[in-house]
Order: structure tokens, then C-alpha cells, then sequence
């Protein structure tokens, strides 16, 4: 469908592609990881009304009380993009993520979409054809929150959807859309989550073992849960660890974490909790794991902080004495302590596998510019008084 209105593109979108129209397969159809690789067919320009994201994406990018009206069709993008705008004043977890989308929404105005979506046609129940997004669901998003954005400061926060001028995506229509495709995309475009990294394993799991997702689930997590469920048949593993670049056990642990409820799920998703911070929270009794994550939120609780935490709602916390209170020192020198005492016995092999993991979580949590800026200065600082001893 061609747009009425052409728009200037990024010069790096122009390249040929495949005329070939045929043999459009379903995203339920997905491959085996044992399959081919995808064939781009064709390139079109579409409108995200024209759009519809996959449900079961492993990266969970909508709040679940917008994804639910969303998906059964009873509001569009627009107002979803409307509601989500709404949502992100009032909870700082959900603000982080939208202000991701929101600059990339912008950066299509200054150097247009250098990167497609990507998917393929679809037939609904009504026999309408719209286009399955495999991959690019981040742009997707990205465009309909700048155009709700945009058109709300122009219409006091009031959108006309029957006078909105929507923008138009570059696409390419593949012929066969495969989960592991949009986990490699996902990865590559940022940082997955600890529970976002559990659906994509499941996801690769499921699609290995030829299990497709039934729309008429009413619980998204339920689909990912059957991997808990599953025989693993010889050489599945092996498969996926080069997808994700993770080790057999670390990919059990992460499905574990299936166990927790749904709006836990969400929670620590929307808060980026690490796997081990949720590991040893799964791991104390069920009726402590909403306030020991809710605690782990508000004070950026580290794994051995839980292991160390003790839950006692009924009795509420006495005033500390001023020779009882700590201070922001005291507390970091404990936890620096704490830290170096991990390395104490450790050999160089054994330290190096601890910080090359420990430099995988701070990048998954969002913190790596902040943790090398402490300690860059904090190196810079003892090597002045060491200088001087």
C-alpha cells in the first residue's frame, strides 16, 4: 500500500530487494531452530494502523492494563500510545522506557529509519489483511508514541484519530518469520531484562519444539510457562546456546523464574531486577516475594542484601538511636567490603568469570555508565593516597 503523502527516507535505506510475493507464512508457523533462514521477499512503506505487533514477542514492551484492551482490539495504537504517555507520569519504571522510545521516535525526524520492520501479511477473523511484525516492534512503538505525543501538544492533549496524520515505517515483507530472529533483535538492539532474557529462552525452547502460541490464551506468560513443562529432546540446548550466549544452567535459572505471578513478573521486568536479585528472592518463602521485591526496587537491593534481609510486617521498625544510625559512607564502605571479601581465596580464573559476569548484569541493569563513573573516580582517588603513602 503505497503512502499518499511521500516522506524523505534515510539514503542508507536504498538497497534492492527480492520481487518474490509468494509463500507468506504466519508467525504461528515459525521454523525450528533446524530451519533455513529467513528470505526477504519485498520492501513497502506502511502506516502503523496498517501494523499489528506479535503478542507473544518475548520482549514485553506494552503494561499489561494497556496490552490486554490493545490486542483485543478494543483501542488502536494511537490511543494506546495515548494511554502509555499517561501511565509513564506516574510510574518512574515505565517513564525510563518510554523516554527510550520517545528518542528514537525522534531520531526518524533527523535521520529518518535507517533499520525496517520486518513481518508478514496476515488474514484476521474478518478476512482483513494487516502486516505481523516479527521484528522492529520498538519502532513500531517508538512512531506511534511521537505522533500521540506530538498531536496531543497540538490538540490539548486531546487526539482527533479521524484527523491524525500518521507516519509511514519502512518494511520488508520475509517469507518466513522465525522467533530467533527476534530474539537476536532483540538483543542487539538493547539490553534484555532478566525476565525478558526467561521469555526469549522459553520462546526458542517452544519453537524448537514445534509449539506454537494459541490466540486463545488469556495469559501471555502462560504460553512461555509450558517450558518448564517440556522434555528437552537431545541437542535442543546446543542449539540455543549460540542464539543467546548463555550457559545451559543460566538459561534453567532464568525459566525458573516462570514460578513468580504474573504482576511480579511485570514488576520486575518494568524495574530491570537482575536474575540473581529474583533467584534469591524465589527462594524465601512465596508470601515474602512481593515485599522483598518491592524492597529490592526502593533501595536497590543486591542479591546478598536479600539473603540478609528479614521480613517482619507485623512489626514495624523503631527509630535508630543517632549511634545506631548509618551513614551513605558507612553503608558503601560495608558493601565494598563485602565485595572484595568475594575475591579473597579466589584464584584468576575463578575471579575473572565472577567480574565478567558481574560486568554482564551491570550492563543488563542500565547502570554501566553510572558504576564506571563511580569507579573511575573512586580508582582515582585511592591511587592519590597510595601515591602518597
Amino acid at each position: 500500500m503505497a503512502p499518499s503523502k511521500r516522506k524523505r527516507f534515510n539514503a542508507f535505506e536504498d538497497f534492492p530487494a527480492s520481487e518474490n510475493k509468494q509463500n507468506q507464512s504466519p508467525l504461528a508457523g515459525t521454523p525450528t531452530l533446524k530451519e533455513s533462514a529467513t528470505t526477504v521477499e519485498r520492501i513497502e512503506r506502511l502506516k502503523p494502523s496498517e501494523m499489528m505487533p506479535d503478542r507473544f514477542q518475548p520482549r514485553r514492551l506494552l503494561p499489561t492494563f494497556i496490552r490486554v484492551p490493545f490486542f483485543n482490539g478494543e483501542i488502536n495504537c494511537y490511543q494506546a500510545a495515548q494511554r502509555w504517555l499517561h501511565f509513564a507520569n506516574q510510574d518512574s519504571g515505565v517513564r525510563q522506557e518510554v523516554d527510550r522510545l520517545l528518542h528514537l521516535g525522534s531520531s526518524f525526524e533527523d535521520h529518518g529509519q535507517i533499520k525496517p520492520i520486518t513481518g508478514s501479511w496476515q488474514n484476521d477473523a474478518d478476512g482483513q489483511f494487516f502486516f505481523l511484525i516479527e521484528t522492529g516492534e520498538r519502532r513500531f512503538w517508538a512512531a506511534c508514541l511521537q505522533t500521540a505525543q506530538s498531536a496531543s501538544k497540538h490538540h490539548n492533549g486531546e487526539l482527533d484519530f479521524n484527523k491524525l496524520e500518521e507516519p509511514v515505517l519502512r518494511v520488508e515483507v520475509v517469507q518466513n518469520p522465525t522467533r530467533q530472529r527476534q530474539v537476536l533483535e532483540n538483543r542487539h538492539a538493547e539490553a534484555p531484562s532478566a525476565v525478558e532474557q526467561a521469555c526469549e529462552v522459553a520462546a526458542l525452547i517452544l519453537a524448537d519444539l514445534d509449539i506454537h502460541p494459541d490466540e486463545t490464551i488469556e495469559d501471555d506468560f502462560d504460553y512461555f510457562r509450558q517450558a518448564n513443562d517440556k522434555r528437552m529432546p537431545a541437542g535442543l540446548w546446543d542449539r540455543i546456546i549460540p542464539i543467546m550466549n548463555l550457559t545451559r544452567p543460566r538459561m534453567v535459572q532464568l525459566i525458573k523464574l516462570f514460578d513468580y505471578p504474573n504482576h511480579l513478573l511485570e514488576i520486575a521486568d518494568r524495574f530491570r531486577l537482575s536474575e540473581r536479585v529474583l533467584r534469591e528472592i524465589r527462594s524465601r518463602p512465596q508470601q515474602e516475594w512481593e515485599q522483598l521485591i518491592h524492597q529490592s526496587i526502593a533501595n536497590s537491593l543486591t542479591s546478598e542484601d536479600i539473603a540478609e534481609q528479614i521480613v517482619e510486617p507485623e512489626q514495624p521498625k523503631k527509630p535508630q538511636s543517632p549511634k545506631q544510625a548509618t551513614t551513605p559512607e558507612t553503608n558503601a564502605y560495608r558493601g565494598l567490603r563485602k565485595f572484595t571479601r568475594v575475591f579473597k581465596d579466589m584464584n584468576k580464573l575463578d575471579q575473572s568469570q565472577v567480574l565478567d559476569y558481574l560486568a554482564d548484569e551491570i550492563t543488563i541493569s542500565g547502570q554501566s555508565q553510572q558504576v564506571l563513573e563511580l569507579l573511575d573516580e573512586l580508582s582515582q582517588l585511592i591511587k592519590a593516597r597510595h601515591s602518597r603513602r
